[in-house]
């Protein structure tokens, strides 16, 4: 302590701008036991529709539900036990909350979630469920950051930010290693981009280990500041995003918006009827419970055939914590 203060540990990663492959291999050394290595499912019908050979890995299987595990839990792992013991604390719209609380749980420390009013229940149950501390708030991410800050400073817990972290993107770009490796060489690898943590990784993981293959985001037209983003060459944010693609809401950062301007092809942005209408075709023809935001690579691939006819291409299907009682086809 120093002038009644409580001393706030912070992780201070061994990268500052973004990890290298080594960094996300040494996070699937981390993760290997714990995380699941989650299949890559084909399908014939969806293959005819797009005119591509399409191979998606399920992400929706993942423990948490989604994607985020990784990240999250490379990032609880790598902290020092005096971190630890402090606990972790982040905001998030739900998939990164889960599974921060998870990870959190699973080396017994507490985790403190700042979460937008507007997020569905079913991830807030989940949150709970997995022992995270909730704290609702008004969805803004002004809103959001004020909240974790005021938390931080109360409890000394280290800040994990969902999408912003060397430490988080390096575990999000473990699923490319396994894709690549499940699948063989793509030609094309295509993912839902929010903060762009997932994006980031996977772009990574593709220019060190597989330059050939076209790494597109794909992106709600209702959220599209990362397509605009690049557009312009300079970061732009979205405002108000009402997107039924819940977990695609957030803006790129200043660290993701620098790694997918170097590693990506670009951004497919798509309408709200064309998510629903992919979300209903995964669900309809591989048997596969998704969320909206899941749905959106599919979407990207159909709307635009030009840019993936022909090719093998890579889809990741980013989670499966969707709420029954409010299907978007209902």
């Amino acid at each position: 302590m120093n002038g009644g203060r409580r001393r706030i540990p912070i992780l201070q990663p061994r990268f500052s701008v973004s990890p290298a492959l080594s960094d996300i291999r040494t996070a699937a050394d981390r993760l290997a036991g714990t995380a699941h290595r989650t299949p890559v499912q084909t399908s014939r019908s969806l293959d005819a529709l797009a005119g591509a050979r399409l191979h998606f890995k399920c992400e929706n299987f993942q423990r948490g539900g989604a994607y985020k595990f990784r990240g999250a839990l490379n990032a609880v792992r790598s902290l020092t036990d005096e971190q630890a013991r402090h606990g972790v604390v982040t905001h998030s719209s739900g998939n990164h909350a889960t599974c921060l609380s998870l990870a959190a749980r699973l080396r017994g420390i507490p985790a403190y979630i700042v979460v937008p009013r507007n997020a569905p229940l079913i991830k807030q149950r989940a949150i709970a469920a997995y022992g995270g501390q909730l704290t609702l708030c008004d969805p803004t991410l002004a809103a959001r950051q004020a909240e974790a800050d005021r938390i931080q400073r109360e409890t000394g817990a280290v800040f994990v930010h969902p999408y912003d972290d060397p430490l988080v993107i390096a575990g999000q770009g473990t699923v490319a290693l396994e894709l690549l490796d499940q699948a063989g060489p793509l030609d094309a690898l295509v993912a839902p981009v929010s903060g762009g943590g997932l994006l980031s990784g996977l772009g990574l993981v593709a220019t060190a280990l597989s330059p050939h293959t076209e790494v597109w985001g794909a992106e709600p037209a209702l959220a599209d500041d990362a397509f605009r983003s690049l557009r312009e060459g300079r970061l732009l944010t979205n405002s108000s995003p009402d997107t039924i693609a819940d977990g695609l809401r957030a803006s790129l950062s200043e660290r993701t918006f620098a790694i997918i301007r170097e590693h990506t092809r670009g951004v497919v942005t798509v309408s709200e009827a064309q998510i629903v209408s992919a979300m209903r075709q995964i669900w309809e023809r591989m048997k596969l419970v998704v969320e909206p935001s899941a749905a959106v690579p599919l979407a990207a691939v159909l709307a635009a055939p030009e840019k993936f006819h022909d090719k093998r291409v890579g889809l990741v299907l980013t989670g499966g914590n969707v709420d029954l009682d409010k299907l978007p086809w209902q």
